[in-house]
């Protein structure tokens, strides 16, 4: 998402020329990409100069809405009621109204892992990643970029 925010307007990245740039197979990225497109984070093209590009300004794009694109919203937390199993608890004690503290925990974890994710825009990581990496390197991947598109 990050290279795509920084694409210039009118020009859409192949997925086999992002795949390449961050090595990673074309058919995984091709699934993440679709599922991104589905949440309208990013738009495609069909045809010769087809491909992706960013759809929304990266200050309108939280890590929590690439996250849930892509993995859906589903809690990373799945109990299946294990304490249940123990053949020592009588049925008196069965009481399913009440969530186990290992749940308990694991559930605060994973609101807070969003509530991270929710705050932290794009244009955030655009920032950091401005301050971390050389801008030659910029200038460098553009350049590729370009002579991938020829």
């Amino acid at each position: 998402m990050e290279l795509l925010a920084r694409v210039p307007d009118g020009i859409y990245i192949p997925t086999k020329v992002l795949a390449k740039f961050h090595g990673v197979p074309k058919e995984y990225l091709s699934k993440a990409l679709q599922c991104l497109a589905a949440a309208e984070l990013i738009e495609g093209t069909l045809g010769p100069r087809g491909g992706y590009r960013i759809a929304r300004s990266p200050s309108k794009i939280s890590l929590l809405d690439i996250v849930e694109a892509i993995e859906g919203t589903k809690k990373s937390f799945n109990c299946q009621e294990i304490r249940f199993n123990n053949p020592c608890l009588k049925k008196e004690h069965k009481d399913r109204s009440t969530t186990c503290t290992i749940a308990k925990a694991m559930y605060q974890a994973d609101e807070a892992w969003r509530a991270v994710l929710r705050k932290t825009k794009l244009s955030d990581i655009i920032s950091g990643i401005n301050n971390e990496v050389p801008s030659i390197i910029f200038e460098l991947s553009e350049e590729w970029i370009q002579n991938e598109l020829s």
